[in-house]
């Protein structure tokens, strides 16, 4: 599509922004003692931060933000390049900070002080870790940055780093070559969570120096030690070569949904030429939970060339669901789910223990090639008084249910540069991990997409998904409909039709859509508050976002 076009629209959309709340401009060259306009903008995110309310804007003009400084945030003695601190009201009346249309703002911490403590904290003098964007706040939306070269001395130090936080979006952020993760949630306060993770990037982190090894902590995707409050989700997100894990969710007791995303050769480091030896190296890790609560959906995801499993439990108390995901070519298993068990007081009882009844893990509509994983089927049962093998939950119409052993036969392509090319940015490479669409959707690609006289076609269970033919087909990539990877659609829709850019078209009367009807609350594509309003009434045409409940579309009426 026409570049002129995106950029009429992001003015469009900035002029409509300006109308909720005061805007401000931060630009490279820029004064905090400025008034913070486009003529006589600040200087740093930290200067806006002191200022903005909920409702506000801050356009973030293009060029490298050298992060040469940083604030001490007391609450996790830790310190920032730049910590947000100033919270919007609700998902409605945000505070926006946006990459200007056209423009992109990197935030570079070659520069940046970083804590110096190994493993004394109490005081701004025994600081242990430091990033360059620290989010302690409520209700924000972050679009169009790029993080990198966060160094550390002996603590792994993220590139954005969100604390006790709530309803932030992180949007089309690419964060690499961070000595340690590139996006890593903590939500241990209470009542935190409910973050939306969308068309972000997170690769090429690795932190050599860490006191608990070598590679041990930078994993693409973190998030951490919930107990409560609402569901985080990763949307059209990818994540590859990092040292550690593509996703983890360790030790996170509330769900986590993850959706439409990608992980590829994590384990791996210097451009996937090197693997060091404090490495997991699984694509997703979605465990571990003790307390039982810890139940993750992850669904119509990819994971190929991870130095371990593709998808994996980590020795979970809790059952996952598994729903529609190819795994292809990873160095361990396709799917593991170890699993375990905790007592009252958090402390593990056995080695492995298969997870039964409505704890077990939902596996369906999965693709494995090859057909190798563990704990599923046959189970290792090891505590005190076992040490067997036992008859445990396989899932159901998966390849190794349904004995496929897919072949090239069955795909329109099992080749993309991520597999071959190594010693190479990836991120510049045409490709499935190579520069996104305008919109923030990854590249259209035949990679690991079905074939139309594939095996795994229509061999799937009906779960509420989008699906053409007579039954769901097997793996991520349903053939005949077009999905992109922004879509952040409830999973129980089904599109009539789809647009050249892959959203859900609406043609002329919202009400013939059949699931998009009613009251909804409509943003533009910058996520600005438009209203609340029936979406029959819809008659200006454009792309919107719209929220029913918890899930979130992308509607284009025409």
């Amino acid at each position: 599509m026409d570049k002129k076009f995106f950029f009429s629209l992001g003015l469009a959309m900035m002029a409509a922004i300006q109308a909720f709340g005061a805007t401000y401009y931060v630009a490279v060259g820029g004064n905090d003692n400025a008034v913070g306009s486009k003529e006589k903008p600040f200087a740093s995110l930290n200067k806006a931060n002191a200022v903005v309310h909920a409702g506000d804007t801050v356009w973030v003009r293009g060029g490298v933000y050298d992060l040469n400084d940083t604030v001490y945030y007391k609450r996790y003695e830790m310190t920032a390049g730049i910590l947000l601190t100033a919270s919007g009201e609700s998902d409605d009346k945000r505070i926006y900070y946006f990459a200007y249309p056209g423009e992109r703002p990197i935030f570079d911490g070659t520069n940046l002080p970083i804590g110096q403590a190994c493993r004394n904290k109490g005081t701004i003098d025994s600081v242990m870790t430091t990033s360059p964007i620290v989010v302690a706040a409520k209700y924000l939306h972050l679009k169009g940055f790029e993080v990198r070269n966060t160094p550390m001395k002996c603590n792994s130090n993220s590139g954005i780093f969100l604390y006790a936080s709530k309803h932030i979006i992180l949007e089309q952020i690419d964060s690499h070559h961070n000595a340690g993760p590139g996006i890593f949630i903590h939500d241990g306060a209470s009542g935190g969570g409910g973050h939306l993770v969308l068309n972000c990037d997170a690769h090429d982190n690795y932190d050599p120096t860490g006191w608990q090894g070598d590679g041990e902590n930078a994993d693409g995707f973190g998030v951490h030690y919930q107990y409560d409050g609402d569901t985080t989700r990763f949307v059209g997100c990818r994540s590859w070569w990092n040292s550690d894990d593509g996703y983890d969710v360790l030790a996170q007791e509330f769900p986590v949904i993850v959706e439409n995303s990608y992980a590829m050769g994590n384990g791996y480091i210097k451009y996937g030429t090197a693997t060091p030896p404090g490495v997991n190296g699984h694509g997703f890790k979605m465990g571990y939970s003790r307390t039982g609560a810890g139940h993750h959906i992850i669904k119509n995801c990819v994971a190929w060339n991870n130095v371990a499993n593709g998808f994996y439990s980590n020795y979970t108390n809790a059952g996952s669901t598994w729903i529609n995901n190819t795994a292809y070519k990873n160095g361990d298993r396709s799917f593991g789910m170890a699993s375990t068990t905790y007592d009252a007081d958090l402390n593990r009882t056995a080695d492995v223990m298969p997870l039964f009844g409505d704890n077990a893990h939902v596996l369906k509509n999965n693709i494995a090639i090859p057909n190798k994983n563990s704990q599923i089927g046959s189970c290792w049962m090891k505590d005190a008084t076992h040490d067997v093998y036992v008859d445990c939950p396989a899932g159901e119409n998966n390849t190794w249910n349904l004995k496929l052993d897919l072949t090239e036969d069955d795909f329109m392509s099992l080749d993309d540069p991520s597999l071959t090319v190594t010693g190479e940015d990836l991120s510049k490479i045409p490709g499935i991990l190579g520069p996104r669409n305008a919109d923030g959707s990854v590249p259209d690609l035949d990679f690991l997409k079905l074939k139309e006289d594939s095996r795994a076609i229509d061999k799937g269970e009906n779960i509420g998904q989008s699906f053409v033919g007579a039954a769901p087909d097997l793996g991520a990539y349903e053939f005949g409909i077009i999905k992109s990877s922004s879509s952040v659609a409830s999973s129980n829709s089904v599109a009539e039709s789809s647009s050249s850019d892959s959203t859900t078209s609406i043609n002329t009367n919202v009400a013939t859509f059949k699931v998009i009807s009613g009251e909804a609350t409509v943003f533009d594509l910058q996520g600005s508050y438009l209203g609340k309003m029936q979406l029959e009434k819809i008659k200006t045409p454009g792309i919107y976002l719209i929220r029913q409940g918890n899930h979130l579309q992308k509607v284009n009426v025409k």
